[in-house]
């Protein structure tokens, strides 16, 4: 049976574009995007438009508004964020079968790891967004939690085979004893949900004319507000508390940060982990997942995999990371 995606053809994604009143150059060059699939579309006389065709049945529509809804609503209080294009009051749009979206094209650098300056500026701009997102829940949105994160991950792995036999034992038993401390930790540590980015890693915070923005709010959810800010940090234990206080500094003048929350990043870094397996286990039947993870199905991967769980399970005996 043929992917969903097989129908999107460059011709489609013309017409799509075409339909809302654009006038393309026939030119469409696909970008790097494994969840949707998203295209620069030439239009005539004009700055190239982006075009996100949705993966069908992951988001519902009320989903996808919200998102829209979040980034728009980022935008009004002038929160440096890539938000979608709307037609007469609409952001989402559909054709030929495939829910769409158009962006302005918005380029940029990722921030370079360990530096302290883009690191106070990175806290400034999530400061600001935070802000925005603790203001009200989202309705169709889900939370990110230790049962979908996790124990969903889990099973959809050892439900689908995917982990090779030989390995299979070490695997589920890290991967179980893991999260019998995860359960643990969340329901010990106090935070409050709020609307988050939710994968916020370097490459979705960009650096155009010496100023950062957002792009991508395709996984936003509810969760704490660490969740946002774990993945800006590198390197050594003292590297990562000098990186932590400079984003923490820029982002108290936005926002209030709850230092409680501090204990929440390993796990929050294991539930990563094994939702990535979990994502590509569940996406193997698209036949662009096989081609950019081929290593998916080799011991290798599952080797590491194992490894890396248990470095989890040792970092969540060490001591958090604090505030100086």
């Amino acid at each position: 049976m043929s992917h969903p995606f097989s129908t999107l053809t460059p011709d489609l994604v013309l017409d799509a574009v075409e339909s809302l009143g654009y006038l393309s150059d026939a030119r469409v060059l696909a970008l790097n995007s494994y969840e949707n699939r998203v295209y620069q579309v030439g239009i005539e006389g004009e700055t190239p438009l982006i075009a996100k065709f949705y993966r069908p049945d992951r988001w519902s529509d009320a989903a996808i508004r919200e998102e829209h809804a979040f980034s728009a609503e980022l935008a009004e209080h002038e929160v440096p964020v890539v938000a979608p294009l709307s037609r007469d009051g609409e952001t989402l749009f559909a054709h030929g079968g495939f829910r769409f979206a158009l962006f302005p094209r918005r380029g940029g650098r990722a921030p370079e790891p360990g530096n302290l300056d883009q690191l106070y500026r990175l806290g400034q701009l999530l400061g600001r967004m935070h802000a925005i997102g603790a203001s009200r829940p989202f309705a169709h949105r889900e939370t990110l939690a230790v049962d979908n994160f996790g124990h969903a991950a889990l099973g959809a792995l050892l439900d689908g085979g995917f982990v090779p036999k030989s390995l299979l034992p070490a695997y589920e038993s890290v991967a179980r004893d893991l999260l019998v401390r995860l359960d643990e930790l969340f329901s010990r540590v106090r935070y409050q949900a709020i609307r988050l980015h939710g994968d916020c890693h370097p490459g979705n915070l960009l650096c155009r004319d010496d100023s950062f923005h957002m792009v991508d709010l395709d996984d936003c959810r509810m969760g704490p507000a660490v969740q946002d800010l774990w993945m800006m940090l590198a390197g050594e234990r003292h590297e990562r508390l000098g990186q932590l206080a400079e984003l923490v500094d820029g982002y108290q003048e936005f926002h209030d940060f709850a230092a409680r929350e501090l204990p929440l990043i390993e796990g929050l870094r294991a539930l990563r982990l094994m939702h990535h397996s979990a994502w590509i286990a569940r996406r193997w039947d698209d036949p662009a997942f096989p081609l950019a993870f081929p290593w998916f199905a080799g011991e290798r991967y599952w080797g590491d995999q194992i490894l890396a769980l248990r470095e989890q399970l040792a970092a969540l005996d060490e001591e958090p990371l604090r505030l100086f």
